[in-house]
């Protein structure tokens, strides 16, 4: 088994909480509910493609309960205890001193001291005698090399199974050339509406799209997605009010009567504060943020949701706040950083015959009570509260906008752009990439639909280099009709139905 491992103290302690099972204790309050990715993750874990898989998403939406919930599952199926090793690498008590004992691989000492302490055998004896063993690492991107320590391990012991969560996209993203043909990534975020429909009432939905995002090519999957959104008309309405007015974070359908002050300060406090302070403080060597700054560009990022601004324009908001000199470089750069925390996504123009790119970024935030929360600016998205406050029917649609974006974004293997104007060419909201295929989405968060409602994606349509048979059109409710066989009108109520 080599030499034995010993970890400090508090470290040692750490481990042991965390892993209650090995001394024969269960988990205590482990949700019900369980979130989408779930059955996924769970497959994955038993025999997926790659040894290590991936689960990315912001803060607060359950990652670490989706862990728990694996856990009790595998217990539940009668896995020895002591084959299960949970870690938390957020701020995890004792791991300083692990380094500063000398140990550059603290990912190898954690579980060379499993395998000689909690599981008392060699991993790859363990694997010879078809014992899977089932390593789960929460936040495991805190730690600086933690690709190449996973990378070292794998490769000697090829029949674990891994599963690590992370809240940072471009330290998990960093992390993949060194990974590659190792590791299969999932992303999630907030709350579905197909979820909310589950937490909020008794009353359940299937997903439309279950294999894949090749489904999305057809027009006749817009057209049964459509259709599947009015059958469930009640249903999804409900769910979707709910949506407008509590947005997706877990927390808000816990006890969904809370005052929404209360649930503006937590979102607040445990997600947009947390992320810019803690990940700041984790953030790579030699790079100085200011705390303030970040703070103040996703405050703009939140003004400009389901917009392009250019990074000079922000700029100068920035220093007119701050009264400080902040150039266009530490805009973009910050920018890039608030995505990487994916707090929110930025959605790049498309790139089309080898011309030069033209445009901007388009923000999308991973959740528009987010943006309610940090400006303490509520703008309803359910028609019928729209309906009440019709000036602000603009903004509304920009942040539906912003809303489709994120969700979209957040398909896995799914390539999506922005397609601003271009001289003759109108803007077109989103471009969808599938193979060779191009779909274009227009949103249009209005009932009456008029024929310049449509002029976007009629041009890019009938553009042959294009290669787009069809297009939708995303609208506020099931009334809007389009007189253009080509163009499928959906409301952003069943759009959200998809997954």
């Amino acid at each position: 088994m080599g030499p034995y491992v010993t970890l400090p103290f508090d470290l040692q302690y750490n481990l042991h909480e965390a892993n209650p099972w090995w001394r024969g204790v269960l988990q205590a309050n482990i949700p019900v509910k369980r979130r989408w990715p779930f059955n996924t993750l769970y497959r994955r874990l038993q025999d997926g493609l790659a040894p290590i898989t991936v689960l990315r998403g912001p803060r607060q939406i359950g990652k670490t309960t989706l862990l728990n919930q694996i856990i009790q599952q595998l217990l539940e199926e009668k896995v020895d205890p002591v084959r299960i090793l949970r870690v938390q690498f957020d701020e995890l008590p004792g791991l300083q001193a692990l380094r500063k004992s000398g140990s550059k691989e603290p990912i190898q000492a954690i579980i060379r001291w499993y395998s000689d302490t909690i599981l008392k055998m060699d991993m790859q004896q363990a694997i010879s005698e078809n014992r899977l063993v089932y390593i789960l690492l929460d936040e495991v991107q805190n730690l600086s090399d933690w690709a190449i320590q996973l990378k070292n391990f794998v490769d000697l012991h090829s029949g674990v199974r891994m599963l690590v969560t992370g809240s940072s996209a471009l330290r998990i993203e960093a992390g993949r050339d060194s990974l590659s043909g190792r590791i299969q990534t999932l992303d999630f975020g907030p709350l579905v509406l197909r979820e909310i429909v589950e937490w909020s009432s008794s009353a359940s939905l299937d997903p439309v799209l279950t294999n894949g995002t090749a489904p999305l090519k057809e027009k006749e999957f817009w057209l049964s997605l459509q259709r599947f959104g009015q059958k469930n008309q009640d249903i999804r309405n409900e769910a979707f009010s709910n949506f407008s007015k509590l947005g997706g974070y877990p927390a808000a359908y816990k006890n969904p009567n809370q005052p929404w002050d209360e649930l503006a300060a937590f979102l607040q406090e445990t997600v947009i504060k947390r992320a810019i302070q803690h990940d700041l403080r984790m953030g790579d060597r030699g790079k100085k943020r200011d705390e303030n700054a970040l703070q103040e560009i996703f405050r703009i990022a939140c003004r400009y949701a389901g917009q392009s601004p250019s990074p000079s324009q922000c700029a100068e908001q920035l220093r007119s706040s701050l009264n400080a000199n902040v150039g266009v470089q530490t805009v973009t750069s910050y920018m890039k950083y608030l995505d990487g925390t994916l707090l929110l996504r930025l959605i790049e123009p498309l790139e089309m015959r080898l011309k030069k790119r033209k445009g901007y970024s388009k923000i999308c935030l991973c959740d528009h009570a987010l943006r309610a929360a940090w400006l303490g600016e509520v703008v309803p998205l359910a028609p019928e509260a729209l309906a009440r406050q019709t000036h602000l029917s603009d903004l509304a649609g920009r942040i539906a906008e912003s809303v489709a974006g994120y969700f979209l974004a957040s398909l896995t293997g799914l390539n999506v752009h922005h397609f601003p104007e271009r001289g003759s060419d109108p803007e077109v909201d989103f471009v969808l990439t599938i193979g060779e295929r191009l779909i274009p989405i227009e949103i249009k968060y209005r009932r009456r639909i008029d024929y310049e409602d449509t002029r976007g994606l009629r041009a890019f349509i009938e553009k042959t280099a294009n290669n787009a048979s069809f297009g939708v059109l995303v609208t506020q409710d099931d009334t809007a009709t389009v007189d253009d066989p080509r163009i499928v009108p959906i409301p952003l109520s069943s759009f959200l139905l998809m997954r």
